[in-house]
């Protein structure tokens, strides 16, 4: 298995563009600093952030998909929302990015092998969704969300036995059609101008579950997450879509607040 950046990597709801404030929480999970947004019973969701960790852009996401970033006279889907910083405090530098000479993707190839080796963090996410159904009990129903190299781990994860029911890979790295036939779970994939067409069209061919692919062409890898310039409107406007995409999705497949599966 490939633990090295993708080719991308190297190369709804009101959004706020600058000056963020997250709505949630941060709890401890399996001694992982967590960050939770949402109501407490509503179907629980899973982020993998891609490799700059807690980022606005992505705490936001998390904030859109909780429901809490609207106002409370909207109707709108709810979701208890966790996100774990695997990175333990210590993610990529987004200086690194482009890695356009020597030092820089040096960098980058000593963390994808070493902090982000895709194994360590699977090993990780099992432990914390163990804890999680301890802690939170009325959490019928679980979905996983990644993206960029968190799409690599959600495709991991999606396997059999899986405790997810619903899973999404938001401008995935490292994608690699071997894994499709693997996952157990209906998947989303929402990928940008910078992934591969021929390795997602292969991808999705060999998906045996109900799956989706809705392309974000005029897209940098990470618009949905770290390198999302939210201040640029065409950038604003697909971030609103990719995130009522991923709500419509989760709400087909693992419920409301208001409706259990």
């Amino acid at each position: 298995m490939s633990q090295t950046p993708s080719q991308a990597c190297c190369n709804t709801p009101p959004v706020v563009s600058k000056g963020y404030q997250e709505k949630g929480e941060y709890t401890t999970i399996d001694g992982l600093k967590t960050y939770v947004t949402g109501p407490k019973s509503a179907a629980g969701i899973l982020v993998v952030y891609d490799i700059f960790g807690f980022f606005p852009q992505t705490l936001q996401g998390a904030d859109i998909l909780s429901g809490l970033h609207h106002k409370p006279t909207e109707s709108k889907n709810k979701f208890t929302v966790f996100m774990p910083d695997f990175f333990e405090g210590k993610p990529a530098d987004i200086s690194w990015y482009p890695p356009d000479n020597e030092e820089k993707g040096k960098k980058l190839g000593e963390f994808f092998n070493t902090t982000a080796a895709p194994p360590k963090t699977v090993a990780k996410v099992a432990k914390v969704v163990q804890e999680l159904k301890q802690k939170y009990p009325d959490i019928q129903n679980w979905g996983v969300l990644g993206y960029c190299w968190g799409g690599k781990i959600v495709n991991l994860v999606s396997q059999e036995g899986t405790p997810f029911k619903a899973a999404v890979t938001a401008h995935p790295a490292m994608v690699d059609p071997a894994d499709a036939p693997k996952v157990a779970i209906p998947m989303l994939v929402l990928p940008s101008k910078d992934e591969s067409k021929d390795d997602i069209a292969k991808y999705q061919n060999g998906l045996k579950v109900t799956n989706d692919v809705q392309w974000f062409d005029d897209q940098v890898h990470g618009f949905l997450a770290a390198r999302g310039n939210l201040e640029d409107e065409n950038v604003k406007k697909a971030y609103e879509k990719g995130y009522s995409l991923l709500s419509t999705w989760f709400t087909e497949h693992l419920g409301t607040k208001d409706s259990k599966l």
